[in-house]
This record gives C-alpha cells, structure tokens and sequence, in this order.
C-alpha cells in the first residue's frame, strides 16, 4: 500500500531526540527516516511532525489532533506516554483513559494509525525497577486499546535493544541515532514496506557496563537537572515543552536531499 499524507504526533521521540540532524539546528529521528522510506514509493507523498517534547497525552489530543484533522492524513503514527509515566500524581486509571482517547481518536484520523509500546528502562538506570509498574500498566493499556481500535501496534517491551546502551542517549530515556533508525524499521515493517534490514541488526561489539562513575555522572549531569527545571517549571505554572513548536506543522514533500539523509542505504 501506498501512503500519501503522513503525519507524525507525540512527544520528545517523535520529535527525535536524542538524534541531532547531520546538518544541525533541528532533531531527526525514526518519523523522518519512514518518511524517507515512504517518499521512495510516491512522488506525491507529504509528511507533517507534530510531535512536541515533554507532551502528555492529553496535550496531544488537545494540541495536535485537531491539526492532524486538518492535515487529513491517511497515515498516523502515535508515540506518547512517557511523559504520562513520569509525572507526578500517577494514575493508572487516568492514564488508561487517555490512551483510550488518543488512540480512538488517530483512529477516526486516519485508516492506518501505529501505535507503541514503552520499552524496559530498568535495565538502564538505577533505581530503574520502580518505573516498571507504571510502564507495564501503560503498555497494557496502549496494547487493549490497539486491539480495541484496529491500530497497528509496534511492541517494543520484548525488544533486547532496550539493555543496549549504545541505542539511547546519554539521558537514558531518549533514543540515539541507531535507537531511532531501529524503530523506523520496526514501523516499516508493521506497514508492510521493504526497509534496509541492517537497521535491525544488533551493534557490532558488546555495550560497555555502566559503573557507579557512571551512574554518579548520569545522575548530576542529566537527572538533577530535569528535576530542578520541572520543579521550578510547577511553581510558575509551567509544562515540559511549553514555547516549543512542532518541527514540521504542515504535510510539505520529501526533498531530494531529505530522502538521501532520511533513508540512505534503504533498499
């Protein structure tokens, strides 16, 4: 099947962290490598990223699908609940409802909607372990809805790449070059479209293990940070994200240049 008009919604991963673009001053990421793919097979094809980081769900029905109504796109992939995950007040319940919400209404959206699984942070990052119940009650969640709304779901809860280091970043949460270029490949292959299978290929060599240096490092460059930027961002009536704008807010075509820097070496 060919797709024409492809919009991208979600958080900091569909954004594209941690995945610096080659020519600088914007995120790449797994949503700008299918659309390089998929730019291939049309000439007509259009891609939009709506994606924003430090977005809830309920922020991105309220922010980015009555953009995408307007887009009328007949491809939506849908990343969230992350940020869910981490926030304070957590609720199964709540959270199970907005995923619900999200995913009916990309549903109604589109014909093909993909949805995603959280993979497993605790094996990344100390003290990792107490997230799992959350992540595990989300991913339930997103999982029951797919079913629920004939979304195409990319489960990455059983990807073994989640303990590689050398897929994620250096906070540990958002994704690096080859994390996102695997994830492109995960979505291909849920549409049914020929990819550069080298994408799923494990990394040559074996991860370094994170020491206590490490981790003592991780923690005062990259965790004590974020926590400071939240708390303050609370008192002032602030979220993740606020003053930050989608990269690509219109379904615009897949230049020349963007398809080799997207999707070289795609077959």
């Amino acid at each position: 099947m060919s797709y024409q008009r492809f919009v991208a919604l979600g958080d900091s991963c569909t954004e594209g962290l941690d995945d610096p673009h080659p020519s600088g001053g914007q995120y790449r990421g797994w949503a700008d490598f299918v659309a390089g793919r998929l730019a291939l097979d049309d000439p007509t094809f259009r891609y939009a990223n709506l994606g924003v980081r430090g977005r809830r769900l309920d922020q991105i029905v309220a922010e980015q699908m009555p953009t995408a109504a307007e887009l009328n796109p007949d491809l939506i992939a849908l990343f969230g609940g992350g940020n869910d995950v981490m926030s304070r007040g957590w609720n199964p319940r709540a959270v199970a409802g907005r995923v619900e919400n999200a995913i009916r209404m990309a549903t109604e959206l589109a014909p093909t909607v993909v949805v995603f699984t959280l993979s497993d942070i605790s094996h990344r990052m100390p003290m990792g372990w107490r997230m799992r119940p959350r992540l595990e009650a989300l991913n339930n969640a997103i999982r029951e809805a797919a079913i629920s709304h004939r979304a195409l779901l990319v489960d990455l809860w059983p990807d073994q790449a989640a303990k590689d280091s050398r897929y994620f970043g250096s906070d540990r949460l958002h994704l690096s070059e080859s994390g996102h270029r695997k994830l492109a490949a995960h979505v291909l292959s849920s549409l049914g479209v020929s990819f550069d299978q080298s994408w799923l290929h494990p990394l040559p060599g074996t991860p370094s293990r994170a020491g206590w240096r490490a981790d003592a490092r991780w923690l005062c460059q990259e965790v004590l940070p974020v926590a400071v930027t939240r708390t303050r961002n609370r008192l002032i009536g602030r979220s993740p994200g606020d003053g930050c704008l989608p990269k690509r807010p219109e379904l615009l075509p897949v230049r020349v240049d963007e398809v080799d820097a997207w999707a070289r070496g795609t077959a």
